[in-house]
């Protein structure tokens, strides 16, 4: 993974897909999944880089990545 690209995982177990989620909130859509923890962050590094790229691609603005979300 590129490490400009710093942008907060949220991983989670998903009984439906019977696969770990690793979302990525700053990236609307930017979603991936694996059978474990580590499959997962390794895909959604994938899938933030293609995210990024088709962007650019289509010249639309990348969020820069936040410190730290905070949920109330």
């Amino acid at each position: 993974m590129n490490e400009s690209y710093r942008y907060e995982i949220v991983l989670y177990w998903s009984q439906v897909d019977q696969a770990y989620i690793a979302d990525v909130p700053e990236l609307a859509g930017c979603v991936a999944d694996g059978a474990t923890y580590q499959e997962a962050v390794a895909n959604a590094e994938v899938v933030i880089a293609e995210w990024i790229a088709t962007a650019r691609e289509l010249g639309r603005p990348i969020p820069e990545p936040q410190e730290r979300r905070i949920i109330a």
